[in-house]
């Protein structure tokens, strides 16, 4: 079940990049040119990491007033290569920033507020934190990339050196400095020397441009592949070769359906997290390599890397000779714990007047021999993390492999992961909802309830499992929510299927915060012609259903220690006699005993356990679709049509209860916010029958 995601194999030192430009397909010129350019060049993460790198175009424009100007398209901010469309890129007068190249400095404050008035429009988005680069280098077409084979030279101890032997006087090697001003004009004046093609970036990136479109990305192509020939034909062994053999798939997702709730709670001081598991081949040749426990500490392999990844990731050391599963949890706590503290030292040591700490837990866990697992306050920021630090992997392999590998400084790491400018970038995306970086199982999530259970927690951020004994079923109501979204098969009455259903949680989202039992039956008869059958179905699925759910749930809350929410979904019947239905009712009474008794064996550990008690719930249920409406209309001695309205009549607000308000008062219970102070809680949604009333 470990997620393998990178398809690179282990032995490419340096891959290179083949052309996707299609001359015939292309657009001629313009934006829509500039858009399928950006598009390719980000279609390859090798190329350009996600959210990284800048393009641009200049060309001749009619402005609002009739008048024909020189306009510079350039990203505009927070929009990725791979996706953005026209809509994402912002036009600014060129006419108006060439001249700042005469200037000897400029803030970024300045320069932000300079470029903002310079706009065509006012709607379009903040314009590229290297607009200046690109209206400074004199070509019409200009591209900024971040590709792992160029990064390999430019994290190299002699980089510069390298780069000389590869592309002579060609390139123009430019020392570290942060985006901005001084970096735009160090470029442009770079690109201005005779028979320079390209431009080098230390720590850092490319710069290419041409007269068109297809020359610009021709240049970017051709740099790669001559970074990667160089690369491959000096390469040693990566990463100082292995140590030891990674473990076998089958004991990595043994040990990791043990651990990962363990570090999921080690990894969450501050808010929930999602985790993501990865065991590519790149990764497990890292992580089981004699130098990775050394290199992954020496810092980002790409500015554009750290408010994703941070500066290094927590390393893990894990022998399986000697480490159990408890050990290897033991460190990992151990370990987040000196994190953070190592965090905030390097925070206090960088940071200036004002500026303020974020979240100081690891985003990447490296366990040697065992894998990768990222961390995000959602599952796109976990597998972000994935994703970037695939391309730290190979671009450490590259340069280690060559030369020495070198990374940005602490300060300077620190003036990149808390520039006002890149913050800015994080600020564009939605705040987070209510239950973002949760996890929710529900059981008997294909019925009615159930998938509304799904729907209200999936939409205030939860991400969600889908259980139930109808495997399709389960499938079917989780498709909706994409990978944010799994449905397993659970009989809720067999010991084996739970735990291998928490299970599959686990290695798909590294635990669980919220479990639903929902699942059910129901059967209505007289005493005298209820049978043992029927008894034992009503009180396997509704009695020890639960418990075997609840009992699991406990067993991972409690390894991950982060609290939780356990919330049964039981019946009115819990707590009112039904009326030829005494093995359903007595069920669901033991239901909500249970649930009781578990609130206090679980408030000691945070585990919040209460109760949402339905009564009549007929449209969209699969109870009610079966033999069961038929038997209680019988009971009351009325048409099986008149039910709805004789439910409705009983209650003291005269309505009927619908799937979705189930929902919203499992979504109460679920949520911290609403409800983190209430354990051993029942909830009615019953429209108010008197004989419920438990006050």
């Amino acid at each position: 079940m470990s997620q393998t995601t990178d398809t690179t194999t282990a032995a490419a030192v340096a891959p290179r990049a083949e052309s996707l430009y299609d001359s015939a397909r292309a657009p001629k010129g313009g934006l829509e040119e500039l858009v399928y350019r950006s598009n390719l060049l980000g279609a390859n993460r090798a190329v350009s990491n996600y959210g990284g790198g800048n393009t641009s175009s200049k060309s001749r424009e009619t402005d609002h007033t009739g008048r024909e100007i020189d306009v510079l398209w350039v990203k505009g901010s927070g929009s990725d290569l791979a996706t953005m469309g026209a809509k994402n890129f912002t036009g600014i007068r060129l006419d108006e920033v060439l001249p700042l190249i005469e200037r000897d400095e400029m803030s970024d404050e300045e320069m932000v507020a300079f470029l903002s008035r310079s706009q065509l429009g006012p709607e379009m988005p903040r314009s590229s934190i290297e607009t200046l680069l690109h209206a400074f280098v004199p070509a019409p077409e200009v591209d900024h990339t971040h590709p792992d084979a160029i990064n390999m030279l430019a994290g190299a101890e002699n980089g510069e050196r390298f780069v000389k032997e590869v592309f002579g006087d060609e390139a123009v090697w430019v020392p570290y400095i942060r985006p901005g001003f001084t970096l735009a004009k160090q470029v442009g004046l770079a690109a201005r020397g005779e028979g320079v093609r390209f431009v080098i970036l230390a720590k850092h990136g490319l710069v290419t441009w041409g007269e068109t479109g297809e020359e610009s990305y021709a240049n970017t192509i051709e740099a790669i592949n001559r970074a990667a020939d160089f690369v491959s034909a000096r390469a040693k062994a990566r990463f100082g070769g292995p140590a030891r053999p990674p473990l076998s798939a089958e004991r990595r997702d043994e040990l990791l359906a043990q651990v990962l709730p363990a570090i999921r709670g080690a990894v969450s001081s501050e808010r929930s997290k999602i985790l993501q598991v990865d065991a590519s081949p790149s990764t497990l040749e890292f992580v089981s390599s004699r130098d990775a426990a050394t290199l992954s500490q020496v810092g980002a392999a790409c500015p554009d890397h750290l408010v994703h990844t941070k500066r290094v990731p927590l390393w893990v050391a894990y022998d399986p000779a000697s480490d159990d599963a408890d050990a290897l949890a033991a460190r990992v706590a151990e370990g987040a714990a000196r994190y953070r503290e190592e965090y905030r030292a390097y925070f206090e040591q960088n940071a200036r007047a004002g500026e303020t700490i974020g979240d100081p837990d690891p985003r990447v866990v490296l366990i040697e021999g065992v894998g990768m697992v990222s961390v995000g306050t959602n599952l796109k920021g976990a597998r972000l993390a994935r994703d970037l630090y695939h391309r730290a992997i190979e671009v450490m392999g590259g340069a280690s492999a060559i030369d020495s590998f070198v990374s940005l400084t602490a300060p300077e790491s620190f003036a990149v992961e808390y520039w006002p400018l890149e913050l800015y970038k994080l600020s564009l995306a939605p705040p987070p909802r209510e239950l973002a970086g949760k996890v929710a199982l529900v059981t008997g999530a294909a019925g009615g309830i159930g998938s509304s259970i799904l729907d209200a927690l999936a939409a205030e951020g939860a991400t969600v499992v889908a259980t139930d004994i109808d495997a399709d079923g389960a499938s079917r109501v989780a498709e909706p929510f994409g990978d944010e979204g799994l449905g397993v098969a659970m009989d809720v009455t067999s010991e084996q299927a739970v735990e291998a259903a928490y299970r599959e949680a686990v290695l798909a989202y590294g635990g669980v915060d919220v479990v639903v039992s929902n699942a059910g039956i129901a059967s209505s008869a007289p005493i005298e012609e209820t049978t043992v059958a029927e008894w034992d179905r009503n009180h396997a699925i509704l009695t020890r259903g639960y418990f075997l759910v609840a009992r699991e749930a406990f067993k991972l809350l409690r390894r991950q220690a982060t609290g939780g929410s356990v919330v049964f979904v039981a019946s009115k019947n819990s707590l009112v006699a039904g009326k030829n239905a005494s093995a359903y009712s007595s069920a669901k009474a033991a239901e909500l005993h249970l649930a009781r008794c578990l609130a206090e064996e679980g408030g000691a550990a945070g585990i919040r356990v209460n109760t949402v008690n339905p009564d009549a719930v007929l449209q969209g249920s699969r109870i009610w679709g079966s033999s069961w409406r038929e038997e209680r209309a019988a009971a009351y001695d009325i048409d099986p049509d008149e039910l709805e309205a004789h439910y409705r009549a009983r209650t003291t607000l005269k309505v009927n209860i619908l799937p979705e308000d189930i929902a919203q008062a499992v979504l109460h219970f679920a949520s911290g916010v609403r409800s983190g102070k209430s354990t051993g809680n029942v909830l009615n949604v019953d429209g108010g029958v008197p004989a419920a009333y438990s006050r």
